[in-house]
């Protein structure tokens, strides 16, 4: 089994920053196999793409809306993978999701249903 866990979620004024954190753990996780997803779902609305980053951190993608705010890492040492966000915007505002993408011949995908295994997600709130 594969777990994520999503941290660094809370409440911030538009303008501001936070970084969440994806930590990954369990017994079949596999670092190299893991390209790893950010979505994100606000009340009444689908769930969304944000940004991705391969297993290596060599390559990343993002939605049009975060381009140039949000960047995404990753230390494979502590297999956790990061999204920094920045000049928040209150339609940011959503329960933020990582999720790993063990078909590497998927990569480039924006579709949840695509992504193999979720964390629990880690809510956001910006304020205008």
């Amino acid at each position: 089994q594969v777990q994520l866990a999503e941290s660094g979620g809370g409440l911030v004024q538009a303008g501001g920053s936070l970084r969440l954190s994806c930590a990954a753990s369990g017994r079949t996780f596999n670092r190299y196999n893991s390209n790893t997803g950010w979505f994100r779902q606000a009340p009444g609305k689908e769930r969304e793409f944000v940004a991705a980053i391969t297993w290596s951190g060599g390559a990343t993608y993002f939605a049009g809306s975060v381009k140039g705010r949000f960047t995404i890492s990753r230390d494979n040492a502590r297999d956790t993978v990061y999204l920094q966000m920045d000049n928040l915007k209150p339609e940011d505002t959503a329960v933020y999701y990582c999720a790993v993408l063990r078909d590497a011949a998927s990569w480039g995908t924006t579709n949840p249903t695509q992504f193999d295994y979720w964390g629990p997600g880690t809510q956001v709130t910006v304020s205008s």
